[in-house]
């Protein structure tokens, strides 16, 4: 079956699509599938793979042992772009949702990127619209100290994962609170990385082409309802009502 406009819209541009998922999480997977097919793809389609989620024992001067697996997740992924020889990818994570009317503008938002250089691609335009410079095709190119927090949908290029992945690999060893930049959330770090290299093109979407689901997380301390055993489960359904 040919791919849908849209599917066809995240291959040319990507590439490649690589979801960040927990081996425990099979809600997530359920979740990021759904999603996936609202744009005629799946896990099952040859350009999606499963990038399985890293759980490290301990915080390791990060500020929690969620945001240490985040961090050593999404740089697991740039270093697959690199080891894979490709050019881009589309970096989900599992609790990604597509916006509103998101899934239409996929083939407009595509011929826009086609036309421009771009190294990051974000999901979302922020919580700061006052801090954005005008939209043009629906992106808006990014002030290298603009920061932008949560990556549930993130672009990437060769050159932004090499740049990047050594910054980072540098983080992890520093003191926490390091001037030079220690550890820290993945989506600071990649702040910290666009300052240091104004040279990196960030764009973002606008409108949202993606949001968060509501589900348990990963990074923060579960909540009482979600550590005990029968309203986890009564917590999961009402969160799907939302």
């Amino acid at each position: 079956m040919p791919d849908t406009p849209a599917a066809q819209a995240l291959l040319d541009t990507f590439g490649h699509i690589v979801v960040i998922n927990l081996r425990d999480r099979a809600d997530r997977r359920r979740g990021i599938d759904a999603e996936l097919r609202k744009a005629g793809l799946s896990l099952d389609h040859p350009a999606v793979e499963l990038f399985a989620a890293i759980r490290p024992d301990n915080a390791a001067g990060f500020p929690s042992v969620g945001a240490h697996g985040a961090f050593r997740s999404h740089r697991g992924v740039m270093a697959r772009l690199l080891s894979q020889g490709w050019p881009r990818a589309l970096v989900l994570e599992d609790d990604m949702a597509f916006a509103t009317g998101a899934v239409a503008r996929l083939p407009a938002l595509a011929q826009a990127l086609a036309t421009q250089d771009w190294d990051l691609l974000y999901g979302h335009p922020g919580d700061r619209p006052e801090a954005l410079p005008q939209a043009q095709a629906g992106l808006v190119a990014l002030p290298p100290d603009l920061g932008l927090i949560q990556l549930h949908f993130l672009g990437l290029t060769r050159r932004a994962a090499e740049i990047a992945l050594p910054e980072l690999d540098a983080m992890a060893v520093r003191a926490p609170g390091s001037p030079e930049g220690g550890p820290m959330h993945v989506d600071g770090a990649l702040n910290w990385v666009r300052r240091s290299h104004p040279g990196l093109r960030a764009l973002a979407a606008q409108p949202a082409l993606a949001t968060q689901r509501a589900s348990r997380s990963d990074i923060a301390r579960p909540r009482w309802f979600d550590r005990t055993p029968g309203l986890r489960q009564l917590a999961t359904a009402l969160r799907r009502l939302r």
